[in-house]
């Protein structure tokens, strides 16, 4: 329905300031303005209306409505005053006008703007007249969106509830810890505990307390980082199995995770830094189909139901006999074979085998009585082969994109 403006007299250039709002729908020429005693009547009238208007917000129980439905009115780029001001007094105003006209008009739009923005810096006070000192950002606005509410300034205070969110940048477990996580919860699930031991171990507990005599060759300088002559950075894990033994009678199960140190040379399969996980079984009537049974049961629940495991005869100093197990190939299936399993359709993954005798005089328990069994194997191939990741290097050089993956 179309709105009724009251009609003013020609014969005036100076409308009450109630009809102000009126007068700015129509031409200077309706309104029998042709010079600038007439302009300056108008826009003094203007200047009253938009002090009134101010007076009303700053004294009736200013709001954040209050003040955007004012500066809506007097600056909106739709309906504002100042932009019917524009369109139907400066682009119709005789040439002789027009620059006077644009002068005023910024001028009063100048002062509006001051105006609505100097009460919209005061502080908020809310109806139960605590200040909220908070500063909120803008409301988002597109010009293009059919219908869209236009910007309100930023108020003090105002909690604007359409915003998005911050969202906090959480971080991911490492890919490495994962793993040790998984293996750790097998194997408790199977009523083992977790033990652990220091990273700098004596060379007994390293070496001499698992049958690793002087002349082997992992003693050597150039496979072993020595602190001192009977220090190492431990190669395996292993010591802490010695460890537990001294402390406690069987039964005994546990693992232990931990880090490991060796002199090799970092390559995509390599590093002087790695993690293990050994784990150790010490009771009576323990044989090598407990181990079988152990090691079948937890690389099904780590890599699935499908995998095949594969014991190969093998050799360790601490076990006797002992064995390499290979799993089927995750990849191709272990079927037709692939560049990953070198097309054989077997993967070599960890060694293990029966506790040798010879180890339970350094920890006083009967061989005679007592068998075990015990393994060991590298966490980052595990990772490496259930990721899907071809170099170890990227597990510690810290490279956000790489770890982002494991989300």
């Amino acid at each position: 329905m179309a709105t009724t403006h009251h009609c003013l007299p020609m014969e005036t250039s100076d409308p009450p300031t109630s009809d102000i709002a009126n007068a700015v729908e129509q031409s200077l020429d309706k309104l029998g303005v042709r010079d600038a005693a007439g302009l300056e009547g108008l826009f003094a009238r203007l200047e009253q209306r938009l002090r009134d208007d101010v007076g009303q917000v700053t004294t009736g129980g200013r709001g954040p409505e209050d003040i955007e439905q004012l500066r809506v009115r007097w600056l909106g780029r739709k309906q504002g005053l100042v932009r019917s001001i524009t369109e139907n007094w400066l682009r119709s105003a005789p040439a002789e006008l027009k620059a006077d006209v644009g002068k005023r008009l910024n001028a009063l739009r100048g002062s509006a703007e001051e105006q609505i923005a100097s009460i919209a810096r005061q502080p908020t006070v809310d109806k139960w007249s605590q200040p909220l000192s908070e500063p909120v950002r803008q409301r988002p606005y597109s010009a293009a969106a059919p219908g869209a509410v236009e910007a309100a300034p930023v108020l003090a205070g105002e909690l604007d509830i359409t915003l998005p969110g911050t969202r906090r940048t959480i971080g991911v477990e490492h890919p490495i810890r994962r793993v040790i996580r998984e293996i750790t919860e097998i194997f408790l699930s199977l009523g083992y505990s977790v033990e652990e031991g220091p990273d700098i171990e004596s060379a007994y507990y390293n070496f001499e307390a698992l049958n690793i005599p002087e002349d082997h060759p992992a003693r050597d300088d150039q496979d072993t980082f020595y602190v001192d002559p009977q220090t190492v950075l431990r190669t395996h894990t292993s010591p802490v199995q010695i460890r537990t033994m001294e402390k406690m009678q069987p039964p005994v199960r546990i693992i232990v995770p931990g880090r490991a140190f060796r002199h090799d040379a970092p390559d995509a399969t390599h590093a002087s830094m790695f993690h293990q996980v050994e784990g150790l079984a010490v009771d009576t009537h323990i044989t090598f189909a407990d181990l079988k049974g152990t090691l079948d049961y937890f690389l099904k629940a780590f890599f699935g139901p499908e995998v095949r495991t594969r014991f190969r005869p093998s050799f360790f100093p601490f076990t006797e006999p002992s064995a390499e197990v290979d799993i089927s190939c995750i990849f191709c299936g272990g079927t037709a074979g692939c560049r990953i399993c070198k097309y054989s359709g077997w993967i070599e993954l960890l060694g293990c085998g029966m506790v040798d005798p010879a180890l339970y005089s350094y920890v006083h328990y009967d061989p005679a009585r007592y068998s075990g069994f015990a393994f060991g194997m590298g966490v980052e191939r595990l990772a490496m082969l259930k990721y899907g990741v071809q170099d170890i290097q990227l597990f510690f050089q810290g490279d956000v994109r790489f770890l982002h993956q494991f989300r």
